[in-house]
């Protein structure tokens, strides 16, 4: 299949799969792909761009400055590499420490978007705050004037059946409107980033607003 039609199916899918009211962002993971390959998705309709590397995301946003897009940043982010692209992303999805959050605070030039990530199944290879500790640190994250917190970030394990999946995205939607009634200043909490393309469909069904697409546009 060509990525306009990779593109056409899993927008139907999505479609069938989301609530009438429920508002959603799909975002192309292009990490694994060129400059060439991510114009393509971006001529299909898509114009959420993601990257997970400073490198590859700086190289593919000079090239594609003609295009009117969003980026999204959702890797790992090296408190030294935060200067080199902080004020050029629109989203941030990785928020992981209270360390991170103050470089971002200290390079930033205007609010950042943020997702705090949340490591919901308590995998020891994941990044991200336990929802115990998260919820000590919103009086911290409250303080900070160059950090917006959007919402909340979870990634599912990879091996997880859709039992599991239901579950965890379900506890990180509960987690997110416990946070968002809090009224919190500068933490709205009104978005969730959960739901790739293994698992996209259950965190829809779940109240995703972001779901992180990368391989299935492009196989």
């Amino acid at each position: 299949m060509t990525i306009h039609e990779n593109v056409k199916e899993i927008l139907h899918n999505i479609t069938k799969a989301k609530s009438a009211s429920q508002k959603l962002s799909v975002i192309a993971v292009t990490k694994s792909v060129d400059t060439k390959q991510t114009k393509e998705i971006i001529d299909a309709g898509i114009c959420h761009i993601a990257e997970n590397r400073v490198d590859s995301f700086l190289k593919k946003y000079h090239e594609l400055e003609e295009e009117r897009l969003t980026w999204h940043f959702i890797g790992n982010l090296q408190r030294r590499k935060v200067k080199e692209i902080i004020d050029l992303v629109d989203y941030f999805h990785a928020l992981d420490s209270l360390k991170l959050a103050e470089e971002i605070e200290k390079r930033a030039t205007h609010p950042i978007k943020c997702f705090i990530e949340i490591n919901v199944s308590g995998e020891a290879s994941k990044q991200g705050f336990s929802i115990e500790e998260v919820r000590e640190l919103l009086p911290q994250f409250s303080k900070f004037e160059k950090i917006r917190i959007v919402g909340l970030m979870t990634m599912a394990p990879i091996d997880a059946e859709p039992e599991q999946l239901h579950k965890i995205f379900k506890t990180l939607k509960q987690l997110q409107e416990e946070i968002a009634k809090k009224n919190i200043t500068n933490i709205p909490c009104t978005e969730l980033s959960m739901g790739m393309s293994r698992d996209y469909i259950e965190a829809i069904q779940e109240g995703s607003t972001f779901v992180r697409i990368g391989r299935n546009f492009f196989k």
